[in-house]
């Protein structure tokens, strides 16, 4: 080809060029136009990290089909928590804990939902839903399926003679971690920095004896002998190891210095290749005794504010980020959805299996307790829990005492 020729065609393809960024930035602006020349905008409040980057990722279309605009307001969970207590009717649309429903009812925080027409389907994974109502009413949907989870080392699960199939009570993780620690290893690793964190790696293993810290009265049954029961083997499983934060747990586990431990999907992802995996907890104590709900809730729920004044765009915001075909397409950024239609679909678990394992948990799961008391009364039970596995108080008395503390709480 000339040198003539080839300039030409070096010169049309520069002008097609343009031609085509020219067009793109006009459909661009008109979009924007379309968006940006309506005098509605939705604020939402948002838990910041990836909860929030999942939302924004589902907003372009809403936005574009509804002609309007969603201002984003990213919080830590303690600011976030304040905002929306606080709200005057600047926010419309949250983000709210599990553990906050309690209070938030109290304090007439969420509108009804079921008032517009919204209802959780039968699509969304059962267990997940119980938080969601109030007096047979909605008033938030689950969106971010957290659940607690059995991080183990793969090595050192074939050195006890197992597979992680074969863990299907406490009494084999009991078993594996003795095997590690008369290897010259760490057995069960927990989290003993924070009451809450000491509660709730505790949870799993209570739940497991058919017990709970409260009964459906949310009356404290802290002093009774299914709950000291399974504090003792708690602190049989982690006197094979010791406490450590949550970098240093993944890490011990993940580098064959500790057997076991709980954990979070969001911590760590599994590979073909990786020494870390996790399974669900199958809420059996021992091999033939009954499987009970033990994988604890950690979900991100959703909702409108009372004080919003555009509740019905707001609700209609949330039946968009709850639609099933929507949800399945936040898995890829990092979503985790409570739904059967995204977590067992094939392309999905084809491309991240662990959310077989999540899904198991999901249905096997369980909310702590429904109470504005909730961070005063795990506050004070893990004070106690941490002076028996630190040797400081015997198991009777350290029960005993939280026993009459919470009584107190709970009737004050």
């Amino acid at each position: 080809m000339s040198s003539k020729a080839n300039y030409f065609q070096l010169s049309l393809y520069a002008v097609l060029f343009v031609l085509c960024a020219m067009c793109f930035s006009s459909c661009n602006e008109q979009s924007k136009k379309k968006i940006t020349s309506s005098s509605t905008t939705l604020t939402l409040a948002l838990r910041s990290g990836l909860y929030a980057e999942v939302i924004k990722s589902c907003l372009s279309d809403f936005e574009i089909e509804n002609n309007i605009m969603c201002n984003v307001l990213e919080f830590s969970e303690d600011e976030l928590h304040r905002e929306v207590v606080a709200n005057n009717g600047n926010i419309d649309f949250c983000m709210a804990d599990s553990s906050w429903m309690a209070e938030f009812l109290a304090k007439d925080v969420l509108a009804n939902l079921s008032d517009f027409g919204y209802e959780l389907d039968d699509d969304i994974i059962a267990a997940t839903k119980t938080i969601c109502y109030h007096n047979g009413d909605v008033y938030v949907a689950p969106y971010y399926g957290n659940v607690t989870v059995l991080l183990f080392n793969r090595l050192m699960l074939k050195e006890a003679g197992y597979k992680p199939t074969d863990i299907i009570s406490v009494e084999d993780m009991l078993r594996i971690c003795r095997v590690a620690k008369k290897r010259h290893n760490l057995g069960f690793m927990y989290r003993g920095d924070t009451a809450n964190n000491i509660v709730v790696d505790f949870l799993p293993i209570l739940c497991s004896f058919g017990t709970w810290v409260v009964d459906e009265r949310n009356q404290p049954t802290i002093d009774t002998p299914s709950f000291k029961k399974a504090v003792e083997v708690y602190a049989e499983l982690i006197s094979t190891g010791r406490q450590a934060k949550k970098d240093d747990l993944v890490a011990a586990i993940a580098n064959k210095a500790a057997a076991m431990g709980i954990g979070w999907p969001g911590w760590y992802t599994p590979t073909k290749n990786s020494m870390m995996d996790y399974i669900a907890f199958s809420g059996k104590r021992a091999k033939k005794a009954i499987p009970y709900n033990s994988n604890i809730y950690g979900i991100w729920t959703i909702g409108v504010c009372k004080e919003s004044r555009k509740k019905e765009l707001a609700v209609k915001l949330l039946a968009h980020l709850m639609d099933k075909d929507v949800q399945k397409a936040t898995v890829a950024k990092g979503g985790v959805p409570c739904r059967y239609s995204s977590l067992n679909d094939e392309a999905v678990q084809a491309k991240f299996p662990q959310y077989k394992v999540v899904l198991k948990a999901l249905e096997g799961g369980v909310y702590r307790p429904v109470m504005q008391e909730w961070s005063e009364f795990y506050t004070i039970l893990g004070r106690h829990l941490k002076s028996i596995f630190d040797g400081e108080t015997s198991i009777d008395t350290a029960l005993r005492e939280a026993q009459i503390e919470l009584e107190r709480l709970m009737k004050n």
